[in-house]
């Protein structure tokens, strides 16, 4: 164990030079869009927005080095130094980013690129780690039985069970002193075995080569999977979708500084949700230009409309930073009963609305990086009987908004989705008529949540608004 020292500069060490072919694709796995984002995207965003992070090098599948440099820039992923071609080999690869950090003495931390749900609570402890030990893995106890194979006449027997409590599966980073790690691989690289049998992770090229090295474990998280298998993609997608669902939570004084001046344009905004909105960003010194169908004649059906109310609020203040649409429709009954009429007006409402708004946004929001917020109804996870018609619009608003925050990425765009369970609005009181308090969202809780988000960085998600935590 090595004496406590003060934290040296921090390294993270992105590796990202696989090709994707156990995912069944010909383009790096690493560029995967997964939750409107690319895996790499994912993966940076964690180290370039950890505190005890210095800097970040990434070794990518070589040829496509370019995609990286461009995904950097797009992001302003600001700790990002090197974006360097890997090797063959994982081998190979961790010893180009090895060279490419000199001689001075850091702490490194050895990570996979398709690891996009790293949690920062990992990179803490590991760093922290590195001020007493001098070489670091992350790790999760084995929930599996692990058999040892071996071959028999008609195929694999099993020759070994091992105890599972002493089992662990290995994950990253992988994070050393720099000194170490290039000793160990100075020693690897010098064995002429060394690449008839390599180890499979950077921390076996320690263990091997530097056996009086203790290695200490971190735990891990069942979370911190990696991308490796086609099934793999859909899994961190819903991973994803279920860390998204927390609204980020902002001060008022985070508000203020925010919307202080700048130009919100709400759709829907007579009454209910829409009308909370634009109070409270009034409130918090925003200029806010409400439309509707009841209030100035504003349907969102009608693209003219919507072009026109949008080219308003831009010719008063000069900018549109915030477009919102809580605008909306309920019909209840089944398909088989509805009239043309009622199919076109919640379809007209619920879906083109959304795409009306958009297209109009859009070169306001392109100016300002703004942000467009639409909204959707908990009923879209599941259609039922009887809301056939609205469940499978709101459902396609959601699919709407995770297309548009991969389409406007480019744009620094961005679009959320809010998800409120049922609340309280004039349009649920038609429905359904008066219902217990206590089992209803409050407008003016899912307008807080909606500011929460637009004051945001994220984008392609959508937010949960649940009546317990109304």
């Amino acid at each position: 164990m090595a004496a406590l020292e003060p934290r040296l500069r921090t390294v993270a060490v992105v590796l990202a030079g696989g090709v994707g072919q156990r995912v069944g694709l010909n383009t790096p796995k690493q560029l995967i869009k997964v939750a409107g984002r690319t895996i790499m995207e994912h993966t940076l965003s964690v180290f370039d927005a950890a505190p005890e992070i210095d800097e970040i090098v990434v070794l990518m599948t070589p040829g496509f080095t370019a995609d990286v440099e461009r995904l950097v820039a797009r992001n302003g992923f600001r700790k990002v130094s090197k974006v360097l071609e890997g090797g063959a080999t994982r081998p190979e690869t961790t010893w180009r980013a090895l060279q490419a950090l000199g001689t001075r003495e850091c702490d490194v931390l050895l990570h996979d690129a398709v690891r996009p749900l790293l949690e920062p609570r990992i990179i803490t402890e590991c760093v922290e780690a590195l001020k007493v030990y001098s070489a670091v893995d992350v790790a999760i106890p084995s929930s599996d039985t692990i058999v040892v194979a071996a071959p028999g006449p008609r195929g694999e027997i099993v020759r070994d069970v091992p105890d599972r409590s002493r089992l662990r599966r290995g994950q990253t980073p992988q994070c050393f002193r720099l000194s170490v790690v290039r000793e160990a691989y100075e020693r690897a690289f010098a064995d002429p075995d060394f690449d008839r049998q390599p180890p499979t992770d950077d921390c076996g090229v320690v263990l091997r080569y530097l056996p009086d090295v203790p290695i200490y474990i971190v735990p891990g998280s069942e979370h911190n999977m990696k991308v490796t298998h086609p099934v793999d993609v859909f899994i961190a997608d819903k991973l994803f979708q279920l860390a998204a669902g927390a609204a980020p939570h902002h001060s008022a004084f985070a508000h203020r500084q925010a919307l202080q001046g700048r130009t919100v344009v709400v759709f829907g905004g007579s009454y209910g949700i829409g009308a909370e909105v634009v109070e409270l960003a009034g409130r918090h010194g925003a200029q806010v230009f409400p439309f509707s169908r009841s209030l100035n004649g504003v349907r969102v059906e009608d693209p003219q409309a919507v072009g026109d109310a949008l080219d308003l609020a831009a010719k008063e203040t000069g900018r549109i930073d915030y477009v919102v649409n809580t605008a909306g429709v309920l019909h209840m009954g089944d398909l088989g009963e509805a009239n043309d009429a009622t199919v076109a007006e919640t379809v007209g409402v619920n879906y083109l609305g959304p795409v009306n708004i958009a297209r109009a946004a859009l070169p306001h929001l392109r100016e300002t990086r703004g942000h467009l917020l639409l909204y959707t109804s908990s009923s879209y996870t599941r259609g039922r009987a009887g809301y056939s018609l609205y469940s499978s619009s709101k459902a396609a608003v959601v699919n709407l908004t995770q297309a548009l925050a991969d389409e406007w990425a480019e744009d620094g765009v961005r679009v959320n989705c809010v998800n409120p369970e049922r609340t309280s609005t004039p349009m649920r009181v038609r429905a359904f008529g008066e219902e217990p308090a206590h089992t209803l969202l409050s407008p003016r809780a899912v307008a807080e949540t909606s500011l929460d988000v637009l004051i945001s960085d994220i984008t392609g998600h959508v937010i949960d608004v649940r009546v317990d935590a109304g």
